[in-house]
């Protein structure tokens, strides 16, 4: 396994390579490949494993029981799969975890990682950081609903997410139309004002990517 991936992960944030190598000695690693559109995690089954995506993107899926559905986030290769969930009282996962396109996913059982942080006290102390990080940045989100207008949501959002991966350059999760459902706006709405604060120079906006060219503008914006 390239354990140059893995390092990109939080959950081996600060763990030496050397160190990485020797805690995954012995340990059976099960890779698994998902083709575009295949489900690596199903809404509402019972969450007995974690993901670390290793190539490609996974996109979580939320559906609704109108038949609706909207896309929630895009995890890249580092990031975690379902680890909220394996941990929670409810063990359930609470959206579709979809492969956006070809990728390759190492699944860890819950029994694995617990092992794994007994293992290093490291690994440990990332996990708890990332799920703290997470009810954090949930929080967070909730004060979007209290910004009405669309260029304030959009600059509160790109502002939380810079925050959030400490970098200026923010992946829209999915695409403008999922980010404009996400935020209940329209898409037109949404491309109109980003290209204002573009005009303004307040960010760079070339989707799937936006970059923060002016963060104190942006929450000059926030009032």
């Amino acid at each position: 396994m390239d354990c140059q991936v893995l390092k990109k992960c939080a959950l081996f944030r600060n763990v030496p390579e050397d160190d990485l190598m020797k805690i995954l000695q012995g340990f059976e690693c099960n890779v698994r490949v998902f083709e575009k559109g295949e489900t690596v995690f199903r809404f509402m089954d019972h969450a007995e494993s974690v993901g670390i995506v290793l190539e490609g993107s996974i996109a979580g899926i939320k559906p609704f029981p109108d038949g609706s559905e909207m896309s929630v986030t895009l995890r890249r290769p580092g990031d975690l799969l379902g680890q909220a969930a394996a941990f929670s009282a409810m063990r359930r996962y609470p959206c579709d975890l979809i492969a956006h396109e070809r990728s390759s996913v190492l699944i860890l059982r819950r029994e694995e990682l617990l092992a794994l942080m007994r293992k290093d006290s490291r690994i440990m102390e990332n996990f708890i950081t990332g799920i703290a990080s997470v009810t954090y940045m949930l929080q967070r989100r909730l004060e979007l609903t209290g910004f009405r207008g669309i260029a304030q949501k959009a600059a509160f959002w790109l502002l939380m997410k810079s925050e959030e991966m400490g970098k200026k350059r923010i992946m829209l999760p999915g695409s403008v139309s999922n980010w404009a459902a996400m935020m209940n706006v329209s898409r037109p709405s949404l491309h109109r004002e980003l290209r204002k604060m573009e005009n303004d120079g307040l960010i760079s906006y070339a989707p799937p990517e936006i970059e923060i060219l002016n963060a104190e503008g942006l929450k000059a914006l926030l009032g």
